[in-house]
């Protein structure tokens, strides 16, 4: 599941007509890494929920004829199959409607019906993992071993807690894999004094369907929103635990993470990282001229 109803407000005005999450990382726009990143870990349909002018993603992931037709026309095979290679088969994508911003849980709430009783994926497309493979397949690997509810997790600098959601570690728990920890809680962002750790919940899930029944009552928590959060935290006697992703990660949702994200994906390219660094160069020598 993508939940990308979200209004973009920190990346104003790029936003005001266009979903953030069709800006783009070199030449993919955020939400088309997510999609490859849930693909790569196993996952065979997907579910957007969406919000008002949001129509660009729904364009993305199907046929442009158009477009398709004059690259044929011109023998551009490259490009050609750029447009269409990677799309799911029809009938693998769905798409449902969050019709206010209340928050992320309610966002995973709207997808209930779509979802049904099965465990779900729950990726936002703007929390970035680079990684050699992909953070979503690294989690599929190791709920094998736990079941249950499992997150990814990363340490985070304790001045910043309140800008995450926070697990409280059950420190009994031992696991084969060491970046496998238990939670006995989670806390929606705590102010640094009262966190009960620094370890951050980022932008992946696996959750269970029970977590539907709980966001059905859920009540407004931090920011007046329905936080995914503490309908997680209600579900820790059945088991919840936290993965230390391998990988890097960049926060797309503000714009020194998304200008980061542009340049270690653009040097992870061999087409062009070379230039890059060039450029990179250029722009080094520049800041430092005008000090």
């Amino acid at each position: 599941m993508f939940p990308v109803g979200g209004l973009g407000t920190r990346f104003l005005p790029a936003t005001k007509s266009m979903p953030k999450e069709m800006l783009p990382v070199v030449d993919k726009p955020l939400i088309h890494y997510a999609f490859e990143e849930a693909r790569a870990a196993g996952i065979e349909q997907f579910i957007f929920v969406t919000g008002r002018n949001k129509h660009a993603i729904e364009d993305h992931f199907d046929h442009v004829y158009e477009l398709q037709t004059h690259l044929s026309t011109k023998n551009k095979n490259r490009e050609l199959e750029l447009t269409s290679n990677w799309l799911p088969q029809a009938g693998n994508v769905c798409f449902t409607r969050q019709q206010e911003p209340r928050g992320l849980g309610h966002a995973v709430w709207c997808a209930r019906h779509l979802i049904g009783n099965e465990p779900f994926a729950v990726i936002l497309a703007d929390d970035m993992v680079h990684a050699k493979t992909p953070c979503l397949k690294q989690m599929v690997e190791a709920y094998a071993e736990t079941g249950g509810n499992i997150l990814g997790v990363m340490d985070i600098e304790r001045d910043k807690t309140d800008r995450y959601g926070i697990v409280d570690i059950d420190a009994r728990h031992k696991s084969r894999d060491k970046r496998i920890t238990k939670a006995k809680g989670l806390v929606e962002k705590p102010a640094p004094k009262d966190a009960p750790s620094t370890l951050s919940i980022i932008g992946r899930y696996i959750l269970q369907p029970e977590i539907f029944d709980i966001l059905d009552k859920q009540k407004p928590g931090a920011g007046g929103e329905i936080q995914l959060t503490d309908a997680i935290n209600k579900m820790v006697s059945k088991g919840v635990y936290g993965y230390r992703f391998e990988g890097t990660r960049y926060d797309c949702g503000g714009l020194v993470g998304f200008v980061a994200a542009n340049v270690a994906y653009a040097l992870d390219r061999k087409d062009i990282a070379g230039r890059m660094l060039k450029e990179l160069g250029r722009v080094l020598e520049y800041s430092a001229i005008k000090g």
